[in-house]
């Protein structure tokens, strides 16, 4: 069975999806709110780790890089966000050798779904253990279009959760986590209403700079100028 079927609501308008407010509204455009009794039947019941799923898990920041480095990145994406996927492909192995690894830049990235399946594939990363969330989107970005474009997304996103040893009674628990989808959206309207962010990827510098679309990396380095890098 597709996915396409389980989850119509998942087709609705972005600027719908921004327009829209309220938690629980904005759950119910991204098809989270259905019953997941359909899928239910392609994968047996939940057993995924509860400190997995747990609300502090997944909202705990996910960073590279020093955490008293003088420059702090908050990096707001969506997985299915194709300039987002060109940036972390292109501009970001350069980010991170040349501003991370050398100690200037603590990167921080925080979800901003703008679909339905991009917040169950943010779900699936932000649930991994800490030191396997950023090889995860690493994952997921590079494949982007393979998963995305997939007959049924999905169940190609589950095999990709199989590398990190996410299991099918995993998956579909997590799959089924209101509170955990709720908070990942909650996370999305803390930058959507503290820093107007309303394109992926934006990104918050040293909570003074709002950067906004995808950026080479001279680019990104030039707006970063007035910081010292």
């Amino acid at each position: 069975m597709s996915s396409k079927n389980i989850f119509p609501q998942d087709q609705i308008t972005r600027s719908e999806m921004l327009q829209s407010s309220n938690r629980r509204d904005w759950l119910k455009y991204m098809g989270a709110s259905m019953t997941f009794a359909s899928f239910a039947l392609m994968f047996p019941a939940s057993s995924f780790a509860t400190t997995n799923q747990s609300l502090d898990h997944i909202s705990k920041p996910r960073f590279l890089g020093e955490p008293d480095a003088p420059i702090h990145i908050v990096e707001y994406f969506s997985m299915t966000c194709g300039h987002c996927g060109d940036f972390h492909n292109n501009t970001f192995p350069n980010v991170k050798s040349k501003m991370i690894d050398t100690g200037k830049v603590k990167f921080e990235l925080s979800p901003f779904p703008l679909d339905g399946l991009a917040l169950r594939a943010h779900a699936l990363a932000r649930a991994l253990p800490e030191n396997k969330y950023f090889g995860m989107i690493t994952l997921l970005m590079n494949k982007q279009n393979e998963w995305m474009r997939a007959d049924d997304p999905l169940k190609t996103l589950y095999r990709f959760g199989q590398l990190a040893g996410v299991s099918a009674d995993d998956f579909n628990g997590l799959m089924q986590n209101r509170s955990l989808l709720e908070k990942i959206v909650e996370m999305r309207e803390l930058g959507s209403t503290k820093w107007q962010i309303n394109a992926t990827p934006s990104f918050v510098v040293n909570n003074k700079k709002v950067i906004s679309g995808n950026k080479t990396f001279d680019e990104f380095s030039a707006e970063l100028a007035e910081f010292g890098i």
